[in-house]
């Protein structure tokens, strides 16, 4: 016997051993493997579509995303404008009324102010009145300290009368 040569015995227990091995395989083992194998493709085969649905979902999600953020940008653009149009009404209508107002204190200082003069040439003008009375009146006593005087003044001043009724 020799090492690199078989003997026929040996070799055709070899062939039936390895025969119903495959046979073994062929009827048990195979279709097992086979069939897991298949469960693994299909797995990868699931888990790609859904990779791809879900990716397809979330570049949706990503335009849907900034859909919403450039309605978010267009709507507050909408209320800072808004915003600065009622500020700037508001503070025209400020001015207005403060306008409206000084316009009123105005008006109220001057009448006030055309009174008070009013009221200063009245006094005025009494303080003259009388201060002329008692002055005339003064000047009358000494020029007519005697009673011919006043009868010399009386009949001129009746005369004076007469004459501008005519």
């Amino acid at each position: 016997m020799s090492l690199l040569t078989p003997e026929p015995g040996l070799l055709f227990w070899m062939l039936i051993s390895f025969g119903i091995t495959v046979f073994v395989l062929a009827k048990f083992g195979f279709p097992a493997i086979l069939k897991s194998v298949e469960k693994r493709k299909n797995y990868i085969e699931e888990s790609l579509l859904a990779a791809r649905k879900a990716h397809e979902e979330l570049a949706g999600i990503k335009e849907t995303g900034e859909a919403i953020l450039a309605q978010a940008r267009k709507e507050q653009a909408d209320i800072l404008k808004e915003a600065a149009l009622r500020r700037e009404t508001m503070i025209e209508k400020a001015r207005e009324e403060a306008r409206m107002e000084s316009e009123k204190l105005i008006a109220s200082a001057r009448q006030q102010i055309g009174a008070e003069k009013e009221e200063a040439l009245r006094s005025i003008r009494n303080e003259a009145a009388t201060l002329s009375l008692t002055l005339a009146e003064r000047i009358l006593r000494e020029k007519l300290g005697t009673e011919q005087e006043q009868k010399k003044m009386i009949d001129r001043l009746f005369n004076e009368m007469d004459i501008s009724k005519s």
